[in-house]
């Protein structure tokens, strides 16, 4: 059976580790969102939308790079969550990234971020998201445990994630080319744009 949670490392960052899980049919994605807005998620944790994920090494980089801001004192969010979600992409517009790569109320399935939502949320566009990540810097067991009570969905084996991401969407919000696809994959373009976005 494939593993439906996980513990990233950050070697750079050896007292740190995020843990990850995924979630498919979410039903609470709407409260969730209200939640996170309201600053009383708990425990705090980041809801993201997995379709804007291609892979879990996505993730790793975004968490490296939030993980790398805060121990800057250089974070552009009000928390290490925020942060892990903004660093999704390459975009320097927060609120814009915020609302893009989080949770919406059309939420089906759902990959939980934990410790990243905040109140910089704003209402959602018109994407319709089907997944959600949930992921936790430093968790401990039973915050693990209250990660899972939070999202009303199946979780699912993280294998999946790359199966998950919406290639036209992804191709769209990062402006990619035909061109640029042609000599490396969508997560190579997506971790690219996390690398590159400050330079």
């Amino acid at each position: 059976m494939a593993a439906t949670e996980e513990v990233l490392r950050f070697e750079d960052f050896p007292g740190h580790s995020l843990t990850v899980m995924l979630f498919k049919d979410v039903a609470n994605s709407k409260e969730l969102k209200d939640t996170v807005q309201a600053g009383s998620l708990s425990p705090e944790c980041a809801l993201v939308n997995a379709a804007l994920v291609s892979d879990l090494l996505v993730l790793h980089a975004a968490a490296y790079k939030a993980l790398a801001a805060a121990q800057r004192g250089e974070l552009r969010t009000r928390s290490l969550h925020a942060e892990l979600v903004f660093s999704l992409s390459g975009s320097k517009h927060i609120a814009e990234t915020l609302s893009r790569y989080g949770i919406n109320p059309d939420c089906r399935q759902a990959r939980c971020i934990a410790l990243l939502f905040d109140a910089q949320r704003r209402a959602a566009g018109p994407v319709s998201f089907r997944h959600v990540l949930a992921a936790r810097f430093d968790a401990t067991p039973e915050e693990v445990q209250q990660m899972r009570g939070l999202v009303a969905g199946s979780p699912a084996p993280l294998a999946e994630l790359p199966s998950l991401a919406e290639q036209q969407l992804l191709k769209k919000h990062l402006k990619l080319s035909q061109e640029e696809l042609a000599i490396g994959s969508l997560a190579d373009a997506q971790l690219m744009r996390i690398a590159a976005r400050d330079c």
